[in-house]
């Protein structure tokens, strides 16, 4: 009421635009001069002139105001199974070579969408998904998958990668021996890929000579390159090296390695049309690029 009056000038005016009498907006004009112990108005007849009290007030509200009413307009958004904000985690890899190409078209979708991308590993982004601090989550499939909603993305299978002047790139098939003993590059222990080729070696009773752990895909495919070890990636995050011929690949041996990729969510809550959609691209995505092929299975590669 307070505004209405100052910015028309006038009870009847201000009483016209709130749909109150001009008595009602006169009492409690009063009432709030009263709470604050100093007059806001000079009443000229019927006009109504801020004086330097009204003009300080005035100033001081208008910004928490405006606040206020962008709130409001951002919640009847979201009544509207819109949403102005999506919160998305990831791992590295997936954020290097998938999401650029799929927040392209998520933004064409979704002009006005805000849109905040953090990279992590798997535990934490399932525990960022569970504590809300983020509205999806991009990773390998958890083992506890308690409190999440789980959609399948794609698979893929993990292989050797090795330098092009290492002795496998000559196409001989490296026995247990020849795996044993070498040098072998991994991303952090406590990952989940890492678990899960440590869980595979010691199937067959293989245990590498040494290893080397290293906390950056791009750092462990710069290693391989200069020949200081062999690690273990998956096809889709070497393809540029693959294409290049700087990089190669060969599989872990007769047995498939193979990683499952999903979204996750809170459990019970329903996506909103923004999080459908970028759903939906990620899968898109992954049969496009036919993410779970096994398209490097010869020496050759």
């Amino acid at each position: 009421m307070f505004c209405a009056v100052a910015d028309t000038g006038s009870l009847v005016k201000a009483g016209a635009r709130l749909h109150l009498t001009p008595s009602a907006i006169s009492h409690a004009l009063k009432s709030l001069e009263t709470e604050l112990g100093c007059r806001l108005f000079e009443r000229l007849g019927k006009q109504m002139a801020l004086n330097q009290a009204g003009e300080q007030l005035l100033a001081q509200i208008q910004e928490p105001l405006a606040a206020l009413d962008a709130a409001a307009e951002g919640i009847k958004r979201l009544g509207k199974w819109g949403q102005t904000r999506l919160r998305v985690g990831a791992a590295a890899s997936v954020c290097q070579h998938i999401l650029p190409r799929v927040i392209r078209e998520l933004k064409k979708a979704h002009a006005q969408l805000e849109l905040r991308v953090e990279s992590g590993d798997t535990p934490e982004i399932v525990d960022a998904v569970r504590e809300n601090r983020l509205d999806l989550g991009i990773g390998i499939e958890p083992e506890n998958s308690t409190g999440l909603e789980v959609r399948p993305l794609f698979r893929d299978e993990l292989m050797f990668v090795f330098s092009p002047s290492h002795p496998w790139a000559n196409g001989r098939v490296p026995d247990r021996t020849d795996i044993s003993v070498q040098p072998l590059i991994i991303y952090q222990r406590a990952s989940v890929t890492s678990r899960l080729m440590e869980d595979y070696f010691r199937e067959l009773d293989i245990v590498p000579s040494t290893m080397m752990e290293v906390g950056s895909v791009t750092a462990i495919k710069e290693l391989v390159k200069l020949n200081l070890g062999v690690s273990v990636l998956a096809p889709w995050t070497v393809e540029s090296e693959l294409a290049r011929g700087t990089l190669k690949m060969r599989p872990l041996g007769p047995r498939v390695l193979r990683r499952r990729w999903c979204l996750l969510s809170r459990a019970a809550r329903r996506l909103s049309l923004a999080e459908e959609t970028f759903h939906r691209l990620c899968r898109n995505y992954a049969t496009a690029m036919r993410l779970d092929r096994r398209d490097v299975r010869s020496p050759a590669h």
